[in-house]
């Protein structure tokens, strides 16, 4: 077995912040019950976080980031899992206080991890990655809350980023009309590309002044962004529809009132990818390998870098400049 291999590490020696590839040994890694070969990580704007000194993600240094991977077992002490046995790891603590993604090998405990699903190979697992997983989740959460492609148009505000293309692209593949909101409108053709029937300026959701109610425009919305946006989203869904928040590019605080809950009936949910139940974990992953998958977007929606390349990759996310999913490599995929 190896004793050696790269990793992006980041450390706070004497206080000055570090984040480079580095060499280690297998003994620099937490102990767990499985041992993986991680063959895909890809980036996530919690990523990017945690490579800067006040991203506010990483408590302990040094620390390997990286919260999505897919790989192979190298040696496993549960009984569930075999050498060679073709895994995914998303979100619980991965990259935040558990060694993540970002490295040839991870040690990552059992109940974390999901059997590779039939129908996705590695690469197309950490296309999806947290971003899908979270994107699948919304739709998931919408459908349970009355959502039908019948209802009429599904809003997926930050429509270029990882959770917002997976959106549009798996809403389109399940017949959905699909407006897609960006403030990039030089990726118009992308956004078509992926299914949106229709391409909205941001300003069209939110142009500085909030309604207490406005116009009813959608029948649910996927939204990553929060913020104020979402305050304004909210007074222009349809009576009885829904909003699954997932994200806060946009802020954390929503100034909203309370007119669309009480006088709409509608629902705000809450999407939660992090410590979602297993058995609900593989649900997802079993619908995004099937019924669910774009598979002509995923293509599209994927540029793939070396380890090498993440240093430099890594702050174009906290600056927007990054379009769908970044996956990174680590090992060829047999």
């Amino acid at each position: 077995m190896v004793q050696t291999f790269q990793a992006f590490v980041v450390d706070q020696p004497a206080g000055h912040f570090t984040a480079n590839i580095k060499k280690l040994t297998l003994g620099a890694l937490p102990q767990s019950e499985v041992l993986i070969k991680v063959l895909y990580s890809s980036v996530n704007y919690k990523d990017a976080l945690a490579a800067i000194p006040d991203g506010k993600i990483v408590s302990a240094y040094p620390f390997i980031p990286g919260i999505d991977l897919a790989g192979m077992v190298v040696a496993s002490e549960d009984q569930r899992y075999r050498a060679g046995d073709a895994v995914v790891a998303t979100g619980f603590d991965i990259g935040v206080s558990h060694f993540g993604g970002f490295s040839e090998y991870a040690s990552i405990p059992a109940d974390w991890l999901v059997p590779l699903p039939e129908g996705l190979t590695l690469k197309e697992a950490m296309i999806f990655g947290t971003a899908g997983f979270t994107a699948a989740l919304s739709i998931q959460r919408l459908e349970e809350n009355g959502l039908s492609a019948d209802k009429g148009d599904v809003l997926v505000t930050g429509a270029t980023g990882g959770v917002g293309s997976l959106a549009v692209s798996m809403l389109a593949e399940l017949g959905y009309s699909v407006v897609a909101s960006t403030g990039k409108q030089t990726e118009r053709d992308y956004l078509q590309r992926l299914g949106a029937a229709q391409v909205i300026t941001r300003e069209a959701i939110y142009d500085g002044t909030i309604k207490p109610l406005d116009g009813q425009r959608w029948a649910a919305a996927v939204d990553p962004v929060g913020g104020a946006a979402l305050a304004s989203l909210l007074s222009q869904i349809k009576y009885h529809g829904s909003v699954a928040v997932c994200g806060l590019t946009g802020g954390s605080k929503i100034p909203t009132t309370v007119y669309p809950f009480i006088l709409r009936g509608v629902n705000l949910l809450g999407i939660d990818s992090v410590y979602c139940p297993m058995a609900e974990r593989k649900k997802i992953w079993k619908r995004m390998a099937t019924d669910w998958k774009p598979r002509q977007a995923l293509d599209l929606i994927q540029k793939e870098i070396s380890l090498n390349e993440l240093p430099d990759v890594l702050p174009l996310i906290l600056n927007g400049r990054v379009r769908g999913r970044m996956v990174v490599r680590l090992s060829p995929e047999v």
